[in-house]
């Protein structure tokens, strides 16, 4: 079973042979297209210094050399200037060529074609995010505005990501702090579910599969992500959630979560057996055999604090233990090892 197989019959409940993973000869393997935008490299500034611009035009800060840095201006510095602003062109089937290359060099890999977002984490920084909380209810039809031109760029990009041949797109967006959703479900529902459904329902009937990232606390909208057609939710805290919580919403439909073993509540114990007990609780809960769990790995460990050995331990368990042959065919329990 190659690793394109084991990453769709894991999305389609299907028993996969073994649990897929983000590590170690990883299932999954990631392509952008090469279209122009405005991004430019970091620049020292001096005295512990440093900016650049992203793909939008926004100014991002940062004082050190190596961090991710925030936005600290953004590109629109008033809502009226929506009206002359011009986005990237993601609209030209030559800049995905290289992902055609990337898919036929890794023809067995399951290949996601990488997204900057959906509507909310592209404008939140194109606004910064306090102005754009704000814009959303006191600016509601302008920012409707600015979200059909994003959806439109989006949908570009889908379509042209399909027809390099890959199997999925990514995107990044996150919607919750440690404690809640940044806004209220109800107008989550009424703003974005609609965008969500028509973007995935796009990248669906091109016969390829959504994932997304978020970070946060945002059970609160994880039924209407599935309900618009989110296929995979790559969470690096899912104990912030609750196992037993994310359990609950595969009992309502097919969702697969992408997760390493909770990066701060976790791993953080720096203690083996507690990282171990938790992959195996992980596997036993969310995959069970069937499918529904991509184990992940957190790439940065030096941002949290950590040694690579304690995820390693992660790494161990589940490829140890993620074995179908491991479980019952007919419960999805794990047998006694």
């Amino acid at each position: 079973m190659t690793s394109k197989e084991m990453v769709r019959r894991t999305i389609d409940y299907a028993r996969p042979e073994r649990v897929a993973r983000s590590f170690q000869d990883s299932d999954i393997c990631g392509a952008e297209c090469s279209a122009k935008t405005h991004a430019t490299s970091w620049k020292d500034l001096g005295n512990g210094r440093w900016e650049r611009m992203d793909e939008w035009g926004n100014t991002w800060g940062r004082i050190d050399a190596t961090s991710k840095g925030e936005v600290v201006r953004g590109v629109l510095a008033d809502i009226c200037d929506m009206d002359s602003y011009e986005f990237p062109d993601y609209s030209r089937s030559e800049d995905y060529l290289c992902v055609s290359q990337r898919r036929a060099e890794i023809p067995d890999k399951w290949l996601n074609g990488e997204m900057p977002g959906f509507a909310f984490n592209i404008a939140r920084k194109m606004r910064k995010l306090d102005q754009y909380l704000m814009d959303l209810l006191l600016e509601r039809d302008r920012m409707h505005e600015l979200h059909d031109r994003i959806d439109r760029m989006l949908a570009d990009m889908i379509r042209n990501y399909a027809a390099a041949s890959v199997d999925g797109v990514m995107f990044p967006e996150d919607w919750g702090t440690q404690n809640q959703t940044l806004i209220n479900p109800s107008l989550w529902r009424e703003e974005f579910f609609p965008r969500f459904e028509n973007l995935c329902g796009l990248a669906h009937e091109l016969g390829i599969k959504v994932f997304m990232h978020s970070c946060g606390k945002i059970e609160g909208i994880v039924p209407g992500l599935m309900e618009a057609g989110i296929d995979v939710l790559q969470f690096d805290q899912p104990d912030l959630h609750g196992i037993d919580v994310l359990v609950s919403h595969q009992e309502r439909g097919k969702i697969t979560f992408w997760c390493p073993v909770d990066i701060q509540k976790t791993l953080q114990q720096r203690d083996e057996m507690v990282i171990r007990r938790k992959a195996r609780e992980m596997l036993d809960r969310l995959w069970h055999g069937r499918g529904g769990f991509i184990a992940g790995y957190y790439v940065d460990n030096e941002s949290i604090g950590l040694d690579p050995g304690w995820q390693d331990y992660a790494c161990d368990e589940f490829m140890k233990a993620g074995v179908a042959t491991l479980y019952d065919s007919d419960h999805g329990s794990m047998r006694d090892t």
